[in-house]
């Protein structure tokens, strides 16, 4: 059975940083594209970040360009989202996600529904 457990979620102050983890354990992180995606109250599930197989490839949206940073280690088994400058707008539960997909293109990582397995997800807040 894949599992993935999240944990780094937390409180801060705008400005402040916080690490996300997810380790996969059942397969091998190497075999899935990996990405966070997130919620606030009240509104969809969106895409934060993604990443390739082996990490060659990235997707970034604008609101995530130039503060968050997702890194993976497969020798681990596990994905981390490096957040910096954060900001009262993303707060929300953070949910670490897996794939099988073969495509690394735009359509295709944004689509929560190509996601075949997803972490618990952990509360990430932020005050002004």
């Amino acid at each position: 059975q894949v599992q993935l457990v999240e944990s780094g979620g937390g409180l801060v102050q705008a400005g402040g940083s916080l690490r996300l983890s997810c380790a996969v354990s059942g397969r091998a992180l190497s075999n899935y594209v990996m990405g966070w995606f997130r919620q606030a109250p009240g509104k969809e599930r969106e895409i934060v970040v993604a990443i390739s197989w082996r990490g060659a490839n990235t997707y970034y949206t604008d609101s995530a360009k130039g503060r968050f940073t997702i890194s993976r280690d497969n020798a681990k088994n596990t994905v981390y989202l490096q957040m910096n400058n954060l900001k009262p707008e993303d707060t929300a539960v953070y949910y670490c996600a897996a794939s099988g997909m073969r495509s690394f293109s735009s359509a295709y990582v944004t689509d929560s529904g190509k996601y075949d397995y997803w972490a618990q997800g952990t509360q990430v807040t932020v005050s002004s």
